[in-house]
Parts: C-alpha cells; sequence; structure tokens
C-alpha cells in the first residue's frame, strides 16, 4: 500500500501579507463645526443646497473667513502665487468639497495636514505644489482634446462615430484645478481668459437638437458642461425630453462632479422628481440612462454622496459610475485608487468605470503620471475588485480619443513618447485617407524620464 504523503496546509496572512488588504470602513460625513466660520451651521443648512451654493468659497477673503486660525499665513501666501502665475480655474469650493479636507486633522496640526490633503493638491493647489522645473510640458494645449475643433454646432462635440458630447455651459458648482475644459469652463484667471459660448443657451440646444435628428448615426449623448446641475432643473429636463424625441438616440448620460461635490443639489426634491420622470420615460422608450460623476479620492465619498446615487437608482436611473482622474499626489498608489473604488463600489453604489490619465493642460505637470506608471496601476488594481467594478486606467490620446493603457503601439520610454492608432475617423477626418494608419503621440511628464530623456528634451523643448 503506497503512503500518501500530506502536503503543509497553505496559511494566509501569516508569513507574507497580501499587497492590499481590504477591510470595510463606513461612510463618515465630517463635522463641518470644525471650521471657525461654520461653527454654528446646523443639519438643516448644511442639507440645503441653496445654503451650500451661497456659501461657496471664491476667494482667499472668504477662505480665511471660514478657516479662522487654522491655516498659517504661509498657506495663504502660496495660494495667492498659485492664483497670480499658475492657475488655470478660478477658485470655487462648495462647503460640501471643503469639509473633506484635512477631516480628522487636529487643530494644532491642521495647517500642514492641510498642505498635504489629496482633495486640497486638485482643488485648490498652491504654488510649491507645481513643478518647478517643468510646469506645462512643451506639448500641452488649452483644449488639449482639440474638442472645440470637432464641434459640429456650437458645444456639440461630435469626435466619436456614434457617440457626442452637449457642453449646455461652461459653469460648474465647483471648479477642479486639473480641469480638461480648463479654456472653456469658469472665470478667467490672470493665465487664462476664458473663451465663450457665443449663441445663446435656447439657440445652441436648438441647433444641438436638429444635428441630432439629423445624424441617426449617433445613439450615445453625453450631457455635460461644464456641469448639468448648473443647469435650471426644468431647461434641463426639457433638453433631455427633446432628445428623447430623437428615435436613433439609445444612450444617455448625464455629466456631474456635483453628485459628489454637492450632492445635496441631487437631493432637492424637485430634482429628483424630475430626474425621476426622464427616468420613466427613458424605461419605456428602452433607453439607458446614466449619471457619470467624478470623484478622485476616498475621503469625498461621504454619506450625502452615497445617498444622492442610491436616489438616482431607486427613481429609474440605470446606472451611477465614476469617471475619476488619475493624479500625482492625490490617488495615484494602488492603496488610494482600491480604498476608493471599495467604497464607491461596496458603500456608495457608483461604479468605478475609468481612471483618465491627467490631460496635457498647461501647468499640470506636477499632477501627470507616465504611461507605465499607469499601467503599473492597472496591474496593482488586477483581481481584488469585481471584475465588472475594477475600472480601465484610459489614456486619452488626442486625436485618437479613450485607450486603455496597455493598447499602445510603441513607446520610447526614454523620451516619454508613446504611439497609438485608432480604428474610426473624428468628424474633423472624414476625408483622410491616412487617419487609421497615422501614429499618433503622447509624451509622459518630463520629471519622470531618465536623465537622458529630460537632457533631449531640454535640448528640443522650443523646436
Amino acid at each position: 500500500m503506497t503512503a500518501v504523503s500530506e502536503q503543509p496546509a497553505t496559511t494566509v496572512g501569516t508569513e507574507l501579507d497580501q499587497p492590499y488588504v481590504y477591510q470595510r470602513k463606513e461612510l463618515l460625513e465630517p463635522d463641518w463645526r470644525r471650521f471657525p466660520g461654520w461653527a454654528n451651521v446646523t443639519d438643516a443648512e448644511w442639507r440645503d443646497a441653496q445654503w451650500q451654493r451661497v456659501h461657496c468659497v471664491r476667494n482667499i477673503r472668504q477662505l480665511r473667513g471660514v478657516m479662522g486660525d487654522l491655516l498659517d499665513d504661509r498657506f495663504y501666501d502660496e495660494l495667492a502665487a498659485d492664483q497670480r502665475d499658475m492657475a488655470t480655474m478660478s477658485m470655487l469650493l462648495p462647503p460640501q468639497m471643503l469639509n473633506t479636507m484635512a477631516p480628522h486633522a487636529e487643530p494644532a496640526e491642521f495647517s500642514d495636514a492641510f498642505f498635504a490633503d489629496p482633495i486640497r493638491n486638485y482643488m485648490l493647489p498652491v504654488r510649491s505644489d507645481r513643478d518647478s522645473v517643468w510646469p506645462s510640458h512643451p506639448h500641452a494645449e488649452r483644449d488639449s482634446l482639440h474638442e472645440a475643433e470637432m464641434w459640429a454646432v456650437e458645444g456639440l462635440t461630435h469626435r466619436y462615430p456614434t457617440k457626442v458630447l452637449a457642453e449646455l455651459l461652461s459653469t460648474c458648482p465647483q471648479y477642479c484645478g486639473h480641469c480638461t475644459r480648463m479654456d472653456l469652463v469658469g472665470n478667467s484667471t490672470p493665465q487664462v481668459d476664458k473663451h465663450k459660448l457665443a449663441l445663446k443657451p435656447v439657440d445652441r440646444q436648438d441647433a444641438m437638437i436638429e444635428y441630432l435628428k439629423a445624424t441617426p448615426g449617433v445613439r450615445d449623448v453625453v450631457v455635460s458642461g461644464g456641469d448639468v446641475a448648473n443647469v435650471p432643473w426644468h431647461q434641463l429636463e426639457a433638453f433631455l425630453m427633446r432628445v428623447l424625441d430623437v428615435e436613433t438616440v439609445r444612450d444617455i448620460r448625464l455629466a456631474t462632479k456635483a453628485l459628489a461635490g454637492l450632492p445635496q443639489h441631487w437631493l432637492q426634491p424637485k430634482v429628483v422628481e424630475g430626474l425621476e420622470r426622464v427616468a420613466r420615460t427613458t424605461a419605456r422608450r428602452g433607453v439607458n440612462l446614466a449619471i457619470h460623476t467624478h470623484v478622485n479620492h476616498v475621503q469625498s465619498v461621504t454619506p450625502l454622496v452615497a445617498e444622492a446615487a442610491r436616489t438616482a437608482l431607486e427613481i429609474g436611473v440605470r446606472d451611477v459610475r465614476n469617471q475619476g482622474v488619475l493624479m500625482r499626489g492625490v490617488n495615484a498608489t494602488p492603496e488610494a485608487l482600491l480604498d476608493l473604488c471599495f467604497a464607491l463600489q461596496g458603500e456608495a453604489s457608483i461604479l468605478p468605470y475609468y481612471f483618465y490619465m491627467c490631460d496635457m493642460i498647461p501647468n499640470s505637470e506636477h499632477w501627470r503620471v507616465a504611461v507605465h506608471e499607469a499601467q503599473a496601476l492597472q496591474h496593482s488594481m488586477m483581481g481584488y475588485l469585481p471584475g465588472y467594478a475594477t475600472p480601465r486606467i484610459i489614456c486619452d490620446v488626442p486625436y485618437v480619443g479613450k485607450r486603455w493603457v496597455h493598447q499602445l503601439a510603441g513607446y520610447d520610454r526614454e523620451r516619454g513618447i508613446s504611439y497609438w492608432t485608432k480604428n474610426y475617423r473624428t468628424s474633423i477626418e472624414l476625408d483622410d485617407p491616412d487617419a487609421l494608419n497615422r501614429k499618433y503621440e503622447y509624451y509622459d511628464p518630463i520629471s519622470t524620464l531618465p536623465e537622458a530623456g529630460q537632457r533631449w528634451w531640454a535640448d528640443h523643448a522650443a523646436a
């Protein structure tokens, strides 16, 4: 009789730990009363969307009024220098978003914690955040994705064969420092004189609807801006109903960072009731209705955000999805991305969908990561989340569009130049016979390159 040798039992988490260990964490609404300026704000006021909008922080004076003595003058000096010399977006912070910064810091440590906070990093950038040598890549552009070049009518970008982007307005409830539409969205800054939409909103919407009717190949409409939360609800609902009258449209996506930055807006009775009317209409007509929001760090996922997302799902919105932006100093680690995704998917019913690499706009080099770094981060996330909730990291390549970071066709790591191909023509390339054969370039941040690559760019940047 042959003896069967026993195999040693496999131990889990004893000698070697997993690279990432999941622990369920309850969502927390930080106590806004820790800020001297909001010490007497009631729960009812905090949940009121109008109170949130009225008390947005728009300048350093208002920030001082909220913070009292919590921040030292060094921070305000750095902030003022950045607004004067570097900022591509004006300051606009709803209380909800400001309250997620340094949520657990003690008063004596608050100033340092606020400086280091990841949400502060991209919503309230200061001068020392920026890359001191290469604040902008030589190929950075105001409209880095060339969306305005692809306007079929004003504000309607026809970039992909079956999809369009409808920019209804050029404002948001909050302004992110890394905004890809910094050439159009928000108020002008000392660095950027913003472009303006010329048509009246009603005329612009009329032109968009006529284009959709005349272009049956378009089946997917992303309604954005700016942020649809800044469109008066009756106007937004009327536009959506007109889009639904176009029989060839099968998908509608509402783009709103306000679901995270100002969830109070999406919890207003008039908005909830109106969204339910739209959801019922889309269901009757077999159209998919989704909300796409923009959350970049787990601290932003609070009970109010979860309530807003679940309310939308309960009234008939098919999906609430997150399109974050991958940024150094904010979320560019496996732990930060996985913590965020588990909070979104497990606690707030928001599907982790995409993380875009930060676009090549001016003064954004300190946020951007190299393609190979994004590939490593994508690898690090695999296997932890459910497959349907594992987000893809996307490189939005100029004139190409969204590409998963592993889809590149070539890569010069020394100079940080990646090469990409595509399988469709944009609306401005319909007569270009070489559009599908050309390789399109994308550029890593120069600070991530080896010394030889940095020298090459120093020698060739002007050209």
